[in-house]
């Protein structure tokens, strides 16, 4: 089978000191420190065998996602910008959907108790934690100690068939009722971007009450995915900061209240017009670039009225943020870190948030071919009128 893989140079910074969970030569938890000079190949691998646990499944839908595109982009010495766990050669994509082809005996569905079945339609999570090490047992399997990611260290999803152990799946079946298949397996495709934004903005972040302002900086598929989980929670005012007119337009359908240019006006002036001077329960940066937007940060939660703002930091970058520690303190403020999707029921409760009417589709804006994918992780480097581009023919 045809899969989209991505090769490059173990070449670490002078630097670098390589940490104990990375092997040298081959794997690392801080890839824009070490991989240099990426590239994709279309590369013939063999169709996967499931073992007793796992699951063979051929892809329907593969998503785009903002990590694939900073490992193919490289910056001015060569080295990758994408800044966390990384092994390659890799086939890349993790955003996926498909169907059962074949399981194990043992390959159980975890909402039935029982065996996946050929035809059933599912999604994956892409962290691929080990449910033995004590942050797994404690609960937090997404800082798993043995932690891989499919697309990332692990063969992912730009293929036809891809095999997963049964413990990451989760059953599409009751989308089938509501949308019908096509869209129910593109979706599906979303479910893991839709999870991390729920993960950050309830789990992480913590929630919200109903009748609460939320602001989002940053109207990638995470941002406008989080604009759909709050609205749906019960936020009174969703407010968007994002500089591209159509990712604006399209927060606006996903439920978005009130969208801001930050490029035209002031953010944080914006936030405290719209809110009467309130601030916001929770603000997400979702836009990897916290040295930019951290002084709208700290304006919202120092003249706002709001006391108890959580700022949950959910982009990946490799930059620092400039914290004024009294506005925190002062505001009773916190800052938290979310990384990944899984546990606390965060799936099967966006699948189920999706079945009810959470309807994220429009988000992508574009379809495409295996051998379309490069050309569009270089374009996406530049170009943000694309939200989420998802790879449909895997043949």
């Amino acid at each position: 089978m045809r899969t989209v893989s991505l090769m490059a140079d173990w070449d670490p910074k002078p630097d670098f000191k390589l940490g104990s969970k990375d092997v040298n030569g081959k794997l690392t938890y801080l890839g824009s420190k070490v991989w240099r000079n990426p590239r994709i190949e279309i590369v013939e691998k063999e169709t996967p065998v499931p073992g007793p646990d796992e699951v063979l499944i051929e892809v329907k839908a593969c998503g785009i996602c903002g990590s694939d595109v900073h490992m193919r982009q490289a910056d001015e010495d060569g080295y990758i910008f994408y800044p966390g766990l990384t092994a390659f050669p890799c086939t890349l994509g993790h955003e996926f959907s498909g169907v059962v082809v074949e399981a194990g005996d043992n390959a159980i569905n975890k909402r039935t108790r029982k065996k996946f079945e050929p035809g059933e339609a599912v999604c994956s999570e892409e962290m691929v934690w080990c449910a033995q090490c004590k942050p797994c047992c404690d609960g937090y399997p997404n800082h798993c100690e043995a932690l891989q990611e499919i697309g990332f260290s692990i063969d992912g999803a730009y293929a036809k068939y891809i095999k997963m152990h049964s413990r990451y799946l989760w059953s599409l079946e009751e989308l089938r009722k509501v949308y019908g298949d096509e869209k129910m397996f593109l979706l599906g495709s979303l479910v893991e971007p839709t999870s991390v934004a729920y993960n950050a903005v309830i789990e992480r972040g913590g929630g919200i009450r109903a009748g609460e302002h939320v602001v989002i900086l940053g109207g990638g598929p995470i941002g406008v995915a989080a604009c759909s989980i709050l609205r749906h929670s019960g936020a009174k005012s969703v407010i968007l900061s994002e500089p591209s007119e159509s990712r604006r337009k399209m927060a606006k359908d996903m439920g978005a209240t009130h969208v801001i240019d930050p490029m035209k006006e002031n953010a944080a002036d914006a936030v405290l017009e719209i809110t009467k001077g309130m601030g916001a329960g929770i603000i997400l940066e979702a836009t990897g670039l916290p040295s930019v937007v951290w002084s709208d940060v700290e304006k919202i939660i120092w003249e706002g009225k709001a006391v108890n703002t959580t700022v949950v930091v959910v982009a990946r970058a490799d930059d620092r943020i400039p914290l004024n520690g009294e506005v925190l303190q002062v505001r009773r403020a916190s800052v938290v870190g979310s990384q990944g999707h899984s546990g606390h029921g965060t799936f099967p409760n966006v699948i189920t948030c999706m079945s009810s009417g959470m309807d994220v589709s429009p988000m992508i804006t574009k379809k495409i071919g295996l051998d379309e994918v490069e050309e569009n992780l270089v374009m996406l480097q530049t170009d943000r009128d694309e939200v989420k581009i998802t790879v449909t023919d895997l043949e």
